[in-house]
């Protein structure tokens, strides 16, 4: 058209970027969140929108790592920025600076979220928790080397146990610095020699105060820790994510150190009421096994001792008569046997039969002769009588009639 000039989309999307972010100021939103994700390099992008328009924003990744909670669908929030005009795709997006939520504070939000995520892995569960030793050769304190809380721990553990062996891990427990500073040190006092128990804590102060207690890689390394992890964080009501995830919380850092080690004083009472039963369960013993011996020794046996052996020997003796009584009714009954047999056998006798007018005729080698079919004309045989023995031979055979 005449007249009219002629430009780029460049050069108009240019232009629509100066008039926008030169002539709108920073300002803050109040939205919802929608189609909330992150990026591999850690950037958030989202939507914010209310009940007529929705607007894509982006969280860079710097401001994004400073949050405390997760930003995620749904949640109400007052997002502080300003509009961009991206050159390369004409689009306009809202720059977050600061993202707060709405109806809670960022910290309380943050809190439960990380307690959210760290119970449904199981870090909270009863069953990993580990039992404190009894008498725990060395201890490491994971604090603040100048706090109040070290010197209370330090002094309640030496008059408990004079003896126990503590060693300072030094960090700081408040800051930015100080939750990355904290997980490093619970490292590394884990690595230390013959360390049997960690302890880790501060004194009380307000929820910023304590915050480094509540991030998760404070969190993660109390849950890794090889060795059992007390935390002592502020006061009684404050419970922070360390005290849910340690093997053993302590309402305060004193009561750590009452925890951690036993009472000097009180292991010796134990000791002398220990001593003092075992030295009556003795007595009684020795006493219950005195008038057991006095009973034994009443006996009549160990008072006329001659008396056993006299009734052994009288026993002896009983035993011998019946066994010889025993063993004559044996011979007697096994004579009586062997007469009978000895009868029988005679009443058997071929010898016996002969004698009743019987002879025994058999060839001549030996084969007894049972019928006239044994025998034929010319056969030697021969007679066995009672009193000898004849030979002869077959001159000839005859049947006898039927």
């Amino acid at each position: 058209m005449s007249g009219m000039p002629t430009i780029s989309v460049t050069e108009l999307v240019t232009a629509f970027k100066e008039i926008v972010e030169s002539t709108l100021p920073p300002v803050c939103v109040e939205a919802e969140i929608s189609n909330c994700k992150r990026s591999a390099a850690g950037h958030v992008y989202l939507t914010l929108k209310d009940e007529n328009s929705e607007i894509g924003a982006v969280i860079w990744r710097s401001t994004a790592e400073r949050l405390k909670f997760r930003p995620k669908d749904g949640l109400q929030v007052l997002a502080t920025g300003s509009l961009q005009v991206y050159v390369a795709r004409g689009t306009c997006q809202f720059i977050i600076t600061k993202l707060q939520p709405q109806g809670v504070g960022e910290l309380e939000l943050a809190l439960r979220q990380l307690k959210e995520k760290l119970e449904l892995e199981g870090l909270f569960a009863p069953e990993r928790k580990r039992s404190l030793p009894r008498f725990p050769r060395r201890i490491a304190l994971v604090t603040s080397p100048t706090s109040a809380a070290v010197k209370d721990m330090i002094q309640v553990m030496t008059r408990r146990w004079p003896s126990v062996n503590l060693i300072i891990v030094p960090v700081p427990v408040q800051g930015d610095q100080a939750a990355p500073r904290i997980a490093a040190g619970l490292r590394a006092a884990a690595k230390i020699p013959d360390v049997d128990v960690i302890i880790t804590g501060r004194g009380g102060g307000s929820l910023e105060d304590l915050w480094p207690f509540n991030e998760e890689g404070v969190a993660r390394a109390i849950a890794a820790s090889p060795i059992p992890v007390v935390s002592a964080v502020g006061h009684e009501i404050d419970v922070s994510i360390a005290d849910l995830v340690a093997d053993r919380r302590a309402l305060t850092p004193s009561e750590a150190g009452e925890l951690v080690v036993p009472s000097a004083d009180e292991f010796r009472q134990d000791l002398r009421n220990t001593a003092s039963r075992i030295y009556r369960v003795l007595t009684g013993r020795v006493e219950r096994l005195r008038l057991t011996l006095q009973a034994i020794e009443s006996r009549s046996i160990f008072q006329r001792p001659t008396t056993l052996i006299d009734e052994r020997r009288q026993r002896c003796d009983d035993l011998g008569a019946s066994a010889e009584r025993a063993m004559r009714l044996k011979v007697e009954r096994l004579n009586q046997q062997l007469a009978t047999t000895a009868a029988a056998l005679d009443a058997l006798s071929p010898i016996k039969v002969l004698a009743r007018g019987y002879s025994l005729t058999t060839k001549a080698d030996g084969i007894l002769i049972r019928s006239v079919a044994d025998v034929a004309e010319g056969t030697e045989l021969e007679t066995r009588l009672p009193d000898g023995m004849v030979r002869s031979e077959v001159i000839a055979v005859a049947t006898s009639e039927p």
